[in-house]
């Protein structure tokens, strides 16, 4: 009895000694500029944000760069040079981008120029929108499902963003049709509600915004979805793949945008 009774003392012991806080010393990496570019087929829809990249421990609050040169051209040589309308927001209410034609953005802050191309899609329409109850691990949520036809011949790649009562969804929702080329194509737009996030309630309103989208807009938000989800199979975190030349962050997407509304039953 004396024996186990020290032998059990001699593993608590062993168990406390091993406890240790372990500090961990992030260092901090050099800033660098962070560029969203958006050109779609709305008028007002062409917006450019520019920010700088924050250290692990500082806050989430956009900083836009100001003073920069910002301007699209498009392939048949026209220009459009977009004023800063607040503090690192740069845009434009008129132009509006054309199915298949290529449009280059431009960017100057501080000596620095940085570059990026991207080419219209062509429409996909979205033909319908609706929320259905879904049963996940015994629990019954209201889920909106999105139906689009999508035509034949690969490189078609879509975004959907979703707003519940005026308010945006953070969750990131992409498609490609690399499954389902030439098909009908149903995408559910699933969301895990969090503290800043409720489920879908009757009588709610849901907003899709269905985007048709470049493959490498896709690589973009298909990277920063798998590196924010923990999914990307990586020792270390990495930066999403950009398509902007030059060193920066971000991405220039020329999509569509269609949207629609429905009051849940």
């Amino acid at each position: 009895m004396r024996l186990i009774i020290l032998f059990s003392l001699i593993i608590s012991l062993s168990l406390s000694s091993c406890e240790k806080v372990i500090d961990v010393s992030l260092k901090d990496s050099e800033k660098q500029y962070v560029i969203e570019g958006v050109v779609t087929d709305i008028e007002g829809g062409c917006v450019v944000r520019l920010s700088r990249t924050k250290n692990f421990d500082e806050n989430n609050i956009f900083e836009g760069i100001g003073n920069a040169v910002v301007s699209v051209t498009d392939d048949a040589g026209n220009t459009t040079v977009l004023p800063e309308t607040t503090t690192g927001v740069y845009r434009s209410e008129t132009l509006t981008a054309t199915t298949g034609k290529k449009y280059t953005l431009q960017v100057s802050i501080n000596g620095q120029t940085f570059s990026a191309s991207s080419a219209m899609p062509v429409k996909v329409e979205m033909d319908s929108l609706y929320v259905k109850e879904e049963s996940f691990f015994g629990e019954t949520v209201k889920l909106a499902n999105v139906q689009y036809n999508d035509p034949a011949g690969k490189g078609n790649s879509y975004r959907f963003i979703q707003y519940v009562n005026g308010i945006k969804e953070k969750s990131i929702f992409i498609r490609d049709d690399d499954y389902s080329d030439g098909n009908i194509s149903t995408i559910t737009l699933f969301t895990a509600p969090d503290e800043d996030e409720d489920e879908i309630k009757s009588g709610d309103r849901v907003t899709v915004d269905m985007q048709c989208i470049t493959p490498a807009v896709f690589k973009y938000w298909f990277s920063l979805d798998q590196g924010a989800s923990g999914d990307n199979n990586s020792a270390s975190p990495a930066n999403p793949v950009t398509n902007i030349e030059g060193g920066a962050l971000g991405y220039f997407s020329v999509h569509t945008v269609e949207s629609k509304t429905v009051v849940v039953p």
